[in-house]
């Protein structure tokens, strides 16, 4: 046996749970039709299959028609989903996986323009700034008729076979009772703090008495909101106290913050560039307190981080959400020793930046993560072995030599720069986004250890391709910056990329043109304004930064609204022209015939990327399919089988920005689905 401390077994009442690392509930917002069918089963099978102790379904599902879910949750309120959850359970058992759901009911923590148009609820009027609803004030029939809908949802999912549920009450109508900022119900269920937690505790006795005496039962909560006039960090103590004596729960699985705005989700969920477990050694206080079962997460990303939890008392069970979708084979490769293999977290948070803006949970650079069904994150070794050159040692080349490599290939990595990285390169000299170097980095590991051949400083020509012989060839050079979007004063302007890579010194007073929407511009805006000058961010959109999502925005704006800076938002840069030693800049609008004009010593233009694609065009006749690719075969995992060519002596494709600009994730993706099957 391991004297690994998160390889030690934590008995949870009756349940045995085989190591000390979970994944705690969060909605990856797979469900079809609400109920967590194939892709939503394979997404946790995977990760039981890889020795996860327990993983915890449905962030959030919903209990009640009134609490509609903000983006594709389970919804636990209908008769149907036992049946696809208890499929899910049934699947994971097979592999040793305990696992549990997350119930809640949202309160004012969601729309009443969402599901069957019904009125939100809360203890109050008082609205939550993050969705915007005002929500009716709860009468003594909306208490009686959730906690019946909290008992049913329980009763269902007992019957799916799970091993316990968890009641999620931070920012969601449980914890809208317990907080003064949220309650203004009169006794019993308002005023005193006993009065406050009335509501929790008549649905935790419900479910009880419905679903017995051993069934599993836990909460997630805050032990102290760190919100002026809100519940404190000694309340919570004394609210956690309450539910251990109760003997109603079984484990408390606790948090630090508030999420009923986008800087204190960011908080409670650090990203990339914010301090990893900021909120453990409260989350130990807690347990310190309590005597009692201690569950947490809140970026946790590394097995020394997480080791260090445990060993060191703070918690029973250990959290690792977003590292699990990162590397679903965590705790697989941590038994087997291979500790260095585990593809890292980098905290980009592109997995629940998307869920937000209702999109699905993908991780930045784990493609297969969520598309278990048809994308492998174990390579399989090809038949037949073949001689595979990539040009471009981006993210997107990277991967397509670390996935040919795993076939099985000798592959050929052909590079102009002096080493690989490409423009996650250029990010990561932010000091604030400097882990997303371990993209390159794991991935530059993982070739050497195949064999994979690096020839840097190499800018790759027809026959530089030629000479390796290759039998596949796959262009991954990216994009340059595309800035020529002016009617005049093209020449006058410089690229973002030309601010981040140092090429260019910031100006003093400096007008930044956004018409992509992306990291760059806020990156260029944030390191010019650091040296004092005043910048102003221009953007023909409705809103500034749109492709830089909720939570990666925040720590932007902490910097940029400390600083000379503002942001411009619907009208678009038309001409620059010299004027003395400054620039004239010229605003236009798309709403009317407006004009503005703005006096500064600089711009700089973020307009996307445009192809590195002269290789591309060179190779394509003297490629057997022409360079084409067939999409329904890509889009479905199938193979690549067209050669309308077939004297072509090799197969050739393009991936990532060498094909239009797009985003990390999109370039790995392609790499991918492309070249797992070579």
């Amino acid at each position: 046996m391991s004297n690994d401390p998160l390889l030690q077994p934590f008995q949870l009442k009756h349940l045995t749970l085989k190591n000390r690392i979970m994944i705690t509930s969060h909605e990856p917002a797979y469900p079809e039709d609400g109920m967590p069918k194939g892709r939503y089963r394979a997404y946790h099978v995977e990760r039981a299959k890889a020795g996860v102790a327990l993983t915890m379904t449905a962030g959030s599902a919903s209990v009640a028609r009134d609490s509609p879910p903000v983006f594709n949750n389970i919804l636990a309120w209908k008769d149907e989903v036992v049946g696809w959850m208890k499929a899910m359970v049934d699947e994971c058992h097979d592999h040793g996986a305990a696992v549990m759901i997350q119930l809640t009911h949202l309160g004012r923590r969601t729309r009443w323009d969402k599901g069957d148009w019904l009125p939100v609820l809360a203890p109050s009027h008082e609205r939550e700034a993050a969705h915007r609803a005002f929500p009716k004030r709860m009468e003594d029939w909306d208490i009686a008729r959730v906690i019946r809908d909290f008992t049913d949802a329980a009763e269902r999912m007992q019957a799916a076979g799970v091993d316990g549920i968890e009641l999620e009450a931070y920012g969601h109508l449980l914890e809208q009772f317990w907080s003064p900022l949220t309650n203004d119900l009169d006794a019993p269920y308002g005023g005193s703090l006993d009065n406050r937690l009335r509501f929790t505790f008549d649905v935790l006795r419900a479910i009880r008495e419905r679903c017995g005496p051993d069934f599993i039962l836990g909460l997630r909560y805050t032990g102290d909101q760190d919100l002026k006039g809100g519940m404190g960090a000694a309340e919570g103590i004394e609210v956690s106290k309450r539910l251990r004596d109760s003997g109603l729960v079984d484990f408390l699985n606790v948090v630090k913050g508030h999420i009923d705005t986008d800087p204190g989700l960011t908080d409670l969920i650090p990203v990339q560039g914010m301090p990893s477990a900021p909120h453990l050694d409260f989350a130990g206080e807690i347990r310190a307190a309590t005597g009692f079962p201690t569950f947490h997460a809140a970026r946790i990303p590394d097995i020394p981080t997480a080791r260090h939890a445990i060993a060191s008392g703070k918690l029973d069970m250990v959290g690792m959400t977003r590292a699990h979708l990162a590397d679903p084979h965590l705790v697989r490769k941590l038994r087997e020793g291979r500790e260095d293999d585990i593809r890292p977290c980098v905290g980009a948070n592109y997995c629940l930046d998307r869920i937000y803006q209702g999109g699905m949970a993908f991780c930045l650079h784990n493609a297969a993560s969520g598309r278990e069904e048809t994308m492998p994150h174990d390579i399989p070794p090809a038949e037949i072995a073949k001689r595979v050159t990539i040009i471009g040692a981006g993210p997107g080349g990277m991967e397509a030599a670390r996935v040919a490599a795993a076939r099985g290939h000798t592959v050929t990595v052909l590079e102009a720069a002096e080493r690989a990285g490409g423009q996650i390169r250029l990010t990561a000299q932010d000091a604030r986004r400097r882990e997303m170097i371990s993209i390159i980095d794991w991935r530059m590991a993982q070739c050497e250890a195949k064999g994979v051949s690096f020839r840097f400083n190499t800018f790759a020509d027809p026959e530089t391709v030629q000479e390796t012989r290759p039998d596949e060839v796959i262009i991954a050079t990216g994009g340059l910056p595309h800035t020529e979007v002016l009617d005049s004063g093209n020449d006058l302007v410089v690229s973002a990329w030309d601010i981040l890579a140092g090429d260019v010194k910031p100006g003093q007073d400096v007008l930044i043109y956004d018409d992509a929407g992306d990291h760059a511009a806020l990156q260029a805006a944030d390191l010019i304004s650091a040296t004092g000058a005043k910048v102003e961010i221009v953007t023909p959109d409705r809103s500034f930064a749109p492709e830089v999502m909720a939570m990666n925005l925040v720590p932007y704006m902490r910097n940029l609204q400390k600083r000379d800076t503002t942001f411009t938002v619907t009208w678009r840069l038309i001409a620059v022209a010299r004027e003395g030693n400054r620039l004239r800049a010229t605003l236009g609008s798309d709403y009317g015939d407006f004009r503005r004009e703005r006096l500064v010593d600089q711009v700089v233009v973020n307009h996307g990327t445009r192809p590195l694609d002269e290789l591309y065009f060179e190779l394509k006749p003297l490629s057997s399919n022409l360079g084409e690719v067939d999409y329904e075969a890509l889009s479905t995992g199938g193979l690549q089988t067209l050669a309308p060519n077939p004297a072509g002596a090799f197969r050739l494709f393009r991936i990532g920005d060498a094909v239009a600009a797009r985003n990390t994730h999109a370039a790995i993706y392609d790499a991918l689905r492309l070249v797992k099957d070579l």
